[in-house]
């Protein structure tokens, strides 16, 4: 055995480690949110703690629907979450394109005051979105969200359409310009489709922001009407009382569409990361 070999060995280990942390770091929460939605609120008290329900039961789940309209308020994160991903990616689309292949000044300096506008925490912008959105009468609106989730994602989806918009040859565009299409025909026809990767990813952060955010939500819609799932999920805490087999039934609902997205696409949104990281 080589003097190489343990060095070797040491730093598979170490990687090894390394992802097995990362990977107990991202999922035990889960984990343990869906092992507490099984349990009864005698057994999440009781001492020692049991890691697997003794008599798992779907009794939080039924409650979760009962307690609270949770159809209603996924019904209105969906609707809330791909209205704004979907004009998110439409404007971030116009912007990076103009980035990438336009003659524009000071491109460098446009880039940094992207990224530099999407580092203000979301509390200091709160009260100007909050007047802009009672100015226009949308408070309670679906809109009301949807145009202030735009504005949060465009930084991030625009740097890694960016990326990936100039990553394509420009023969590709002037061929289908020759043949008779026109810019906007060339970016849709042929940048967007060939920079489908990185279109998922930016789409799939766009949505799981959406999806996730609270602060605005809670402060723009109060209505029962258009009330979004991590608001209502909110409501299930009483005055003196704080139901944690439910609410984790309610959480579980809450994440087991983002799961599924991210499992139907995984491919693309990974190769979209890699990708965009190396022709960044």
């Amino acid at each position: 055995m080589s003097k190489a070999t343990p060095v070797i060995w040491t730093s598979a280990a170490l990687r090894w480690a390394a992802a097995g942390i990362v990977v107990i770091n991202g999922f035990f929460p889960a984990v343990w949110i869906l092992f507490t939605s099984l349990k009864t609120e005698t057994e999440l008290v009781q001492k020692p703690i049991t890691w697997w329900p003794d008599a798992p039961t779907l009794e939080n789940y039924i409650k979760a629907f009962e307690d609270q309209p949770l159809l209603h308020y996924l019904k209105n994160s969906v609707i809330v979450a791909t209205g704004a991903t979907a004009l998110s990616l439409v404007v971030a689309a116009f912007a990076a394109y103009a980035i990438a292949r336009l003659n524009l000044k000071h491109r460098q300096l446009i880039l940094t005051c992207i990224v530099a506008s999407s580092m203000f925490p979301l509390v200091t912008l709160l009260v100007p979105i909050f007047e802009t959105m009672r100015a226009l009468g949308w408070l309670n609106t679906y809109a009301a969200l949807i145009l202030p989730y735009v504005v949060l994602n465009l930084p991030v989806c625009t740097l890694v359409l960016v990326s990936f918009f100039q990553s394509i040859p420009r023969d590709l565009e002037n061929a289908a310009m020759i043949d008779g299409c026109t810019r906007m025909g060339a970016l849709w026809r042929v940048v967007v489709p060939l920079a489908a990767p990185g279109v998922f990813t930016a789409g799939i952060l766009a949505f799981v922001n959406a999806w996730d955010e609270f602060l605005l939500a809670l402060s723009l819609n109060s209505s029962p009407a258009v009330r979004t799932l991590p608001v209502g999920i909110s409501l299930y805490q009483g005055e003196f009382t704080f139901p944690w087999p439910i609410i984790s039934a309610a959480l579980i609902v809450a994440i087991v569409p983002i799961a599924l997205l991210i499992a139907a696409f995984q491919e693309r949104v990974v190769g979209g990361l890699t990708q965009g990281g190396l022709k960044g």
